[in-house]
């Protein structure tokens, strides 16, 4: 069973084509299910029949460009629910679905690492990881969008300094930026953040 959490923010909620996106330190409650995105995804095979899900946390283990560390660390949090978030769509431009799959902390729902597969024949491939934490990708209109809390040196964890919200777009071979926004949080009166203006670095 995958356990994902539902995201509750403190700045607000992030809309996208296609599920949750990690809010950090203020995720709460928590759910089990499979994020869908934005169309039902297609076979490995291209026929247009729906894809057999796939088991996570098996793909993670298998993968050798995972760390030692995570697949370590990669246990149940309660019974045989394990915090992976997994949803299926199309970012890579192939005929049948991607699979993007977010590794999280169980105390905290922290985003441990984040990683993108391919599927190629009857397997699938490992296109991009991110294992710098705090880090939540998720697909939003054929792009991926990956998200990056900012901590300074005396920030606590329920307040980061701010948030970086990087889109990568598949060439045909790899993932390349394309664009990186960065937003500061500013205090306020109540002891939650709220966002400064944000910059924006187009590639």
């Amino acid at each position: 069973m995958v356990l994902v959490g539902t995201a509750v923010f403190a700045v607000g909620c992030a809309t996208g084509g296609t599920g949750l996106r990690d809010g950090g330190p203020a995720r709460t409650d928590t759910v089990s299910r499979t994020a869908p995105t934005d169309t039902a995804p297609a076979s490995a095979s291209g026929s247009g029949a729906p894809l057999k899900k796939v088991d996570p946390v098996a793909l993670l283990m298998a993968d050798p460009k995972v760390s030692s560390e995570v697949k370590r660390d990669l246990k149940p949090c309660t019974g045989k629910e394990y915090p992976v978030d997994v949803s299926y769509g199309k970012v890579t431009g192939g005929p049948a679905g991607d699979i993007v799959v977010n590794v999280l902390s169980c105390a905290d729902a922290l985003g441990r690492g984040s990683y993108v597969y391919r599927a190629d024949g009857g397997r699938y491939e490992n296109v991009f990881s991110d294992e710098q934490p705090p880090v939540y990708a998720e697909i939003d209109r054929g792009d991926l969008v990956v998200t990056k809390q900012v901590y300074g040196k005396n920030d606590t964890f329920a307040y980061p300094s701010g948030e970086d919200v990087i889109t990568y777009r598949w060439n045909g071979e790899k993932f390349t930026e394309q664009d990186r926004v960065h937003s500061e949080y500013s205090n306020v009166v109540d002891g939650g953040v709220q966002p400064a203006p944000a910059t924006s670095q187009k590639n």
